[in-house]
């Protein structure tokens, strides 16, 4: 008797990147240092998140991760994506899975890094934000 063979699929990890004004942007941590090093040039520290100024720059970054097991899936509509949440409610939680971050009069509006990160901050209380995108 044959022994069956089963194809193994390998999982791919998905990377969601946005248009946030002029420039291209990713938030994720990499376990693998060699995969961070590649692209550490395009890191600010400042936001904690990487970004790219040109189409050139996103796709060499796009092709290094593909080739590494990830695959980006490039956002330019944020709608969907952006949560708000009181100015008095406690938002440490929502803003370290953010990529970017604006206040209002009234609110704190986040820019979360992918729809399961939208999700956990609706868990937490934010909501969908339906107004003029801050950023």
């Amino acid at each position: 008797m044959k022994p069956e063979i089963i194809d193994v699929i390998e999982r791919r990890v998905k990377i969601t990147v946005f248009r946030v004004g002029r420039i291209w942007t990713f938030k994720h941590f990499f376990g693998d240092k060699e995969i961070f090093k590649e692209l550490a040039d395009h890191y600010s520290r400042d936001n904690f998140r990487f970004e790219f100024l040109t189409e050139h720059e996103r796709d060499e970054a796009f092709r290094k991760l593909a080739g590494r097991g990830f695959d980006c899936h490039l956002v330019e509509d944020l709608a969907g994506y952006v949560v708000s949440l009181d100015k008095s409610s406690k938002y440490a939680p929502v803003l370290k899975n953010s990529i970017e971050y604006a206040e209002t009069q009234n609110e704190r509006v986040f820019l979360m890094k992918d729809k399961v990160s939208v999700e956990e901050a609706l868990e937490f209380g934010a909501e969908i934000y339906d107004g003029i995108i801050p950023f």
